[in-house]
């Protein structure tokens, strides 16, 4: 009971930090000032849905898809909803989910390995971000994609 309560709790957490950045930079992307709850909403759904894959033993690649996935539905359901095009939910929804802190030690490897020259240690830490970093970001594309390519297709998927 002690647990399920501790990951309540960082569930919460996570969702909530994740707000903060979707929303801003919803307003980067001038979004209308009524769909900014809605890109709060989207960026801690993403957030918080990845956190708990993450949480179940999925890897952060395969959680970051279904959680992108699940924006990019969602982001449609609204976009129906309340006539707006998807992307207006969906884009700042995705940003709490991108890679910066694999992105980052990716390049602090590399500078390391200019700096104090070529180790196999530095090679193999810079080769693991980076190749994390990649696979998330597509993971991204293609979960914001997802919707469009099961619903909007003029032909069958079958």
């Amino acid at each position: 009971m002690n647990d399920l309560i501790s990951l309540m709790l960082a569930l919460g957490n996570d969702m909530l930090f994740a707000m903060i950045p979707a929303v801003g930079f919803a307003l980067v992307f001038n979004v209308p000032p009524k769909a900014l709850k809605y890109c709060a909403i989207g960026g801690a759904l993403g957030h918080g849905t990845r956190f708990l894959l993450m949480h179940w033993g999925m890897p952060v690649e395969w959680a970051t898809f279904a959680a992108a996935t699940l924006v990019g539905m969602i982001g449609v359901h609204w976009s129906h909803r309340f006539l707006a095009h998807p992307k207006v939910f969906t884009v700042a929804a995705m940003i709490p989910m991108v890679p910066g802190v694999f992105t980052y030690k990716a390049m602090i490897a590399i500078v390391e390995i200019n700096h104090r020259g070529f180790s196999m240690e530095l090679w193999g830490v810079m080769i693991e971000n980076l190749l994390k970093a990649i696979f998330i970001v597509a993971a991204l594309a293609i979960g914001l994609a997802m919707p469009g390519l099961l619903f909007y297709r003029r032909r069958p998927v079958v």
